[in-house]
């Protein structure tokens, strides 16, 4: 019986961005930047306009992430994004217009590849970062995979995952870190997994917001609390990280989705600058090993 990923054909890709397959935990800090939901294709270029000149005035790398479909959503009524047809339009459009890679969720086998056609990092959702076939397909693209450690998971627990991405012969797999489930509507950030999946010799990332989230805190969506994103994306920076994962917007309360958690456009620079100036310090300061 052949599986959905074997059925998927001349899928090898690769970005024209090679910094991608140099990233790494004793490099500069990258930054994964961008809406949760795609909301338009003028909101969007907004946006990446405004991150692009953010990223040339701090001399940061970039990557823009932006999510065709909200999948995963408590309420039936809440509102899911453009769709992949357009969400995938509105992201070539943005990697042509501000020569930046962009970055997108994938769901299901059937989309992948549509999206290895357009994007240069496969995102792999935390609740789907066990699902076989997925991983496979993914890793059968060529592009690296940033891959969430699920909610339940152990950071032990992810170097399997990344034994089923390998066995297509591709390496480049990102390991993110956005929280555990703890208690009712909450998630916790315990900086022991920073080590224990850097050990795996990849790259790590803090999704900084998704991990302040208040999964179905207020009912039929999730809440958040944005205070607390610049304390995690600090406290995993001086652990020597290779990069921060954080969603923005212009106007959170206006956002389709994951406004509580989203970092405005008016604080974002002084968030980024501070994070850089840490990661410089950090790298050049490495946390002692005790024995």
């Amino acid at each position: 019986m052949m599986h959905g990923w074997e059925r998927v054909e001349n899928m090898i890709k690769k970005s024209s961005y090679e910094w991608l397959y140099k990233v790494g935990n004793d490099q500069q800090l990258f930054f994964i930047l961008g809406p949760c939901a795609i909301e338009g294709e003028s909101f969007t270029f907004k946006a990446a306009e405004f991150l692009k000149k953010l990223s040339e005035k701090l001399s940061f790398k970039l990557i823009f992430k932006g999510s065709f479909d909200k999948a995963n959503r408590i309420s039936l009524t809440s509102k899911r994004g453009v769709g992949i047809d357009q969400g995938l339009k509105i992201l070539a459009h943005v990697k042509q217009e501000f020569d930046l890679p962009v970055i997108t969720d994938v769901h299901d086998i059937s989309q992948m590849a549509a999206i290895a056609d357009v994007v240069d990092i496969i995102q792999i959702p935390a609740f789907l970062c066990r699902q076989t076939d997925l991983l496979l397909a993914a890793g059968k693209t060529g592009l690296p995979i940033h891959l969430k450690k699920g909610q339940f998971l152990a950071p032990e627990n992810m170097e399997p995952l990344i034994a089923k991405i390998e066995s297509t012969g591709n390496q480049n797999t990102w390991l993110c870190e956005r929280g555990f489930t703890f208690g009712y509507n909450n998630l916790i950030v315990d900086s022991r997994n920073y080590p224990i999946m850097k050990s795996t010799g990849k790259p790590v990332v803090l999704d900084a917001t998704h991990a302040v989230q208040r999964p179905g805190g207020l009912g039929g969506a999730s809440g958040g609390n944005r205070e607390f994103v610049a304390t995690l994306a600090a406290a995993a920076v001086v652990q020597g990280i290779a990069g921060i994962f954080m969603e923005v917007h212009e106007n959170p309360e206006q956002a389709h989705s994951d406004g509580p958690n989203m970092i405005r456009h008016a604080d974002l620079e002084k968030l980024v600058s501070y994070l850089i100036d840490l990661d410089a310090w950090a790298k050049s300061n490495p946390v002692p090993e005790a024995r």
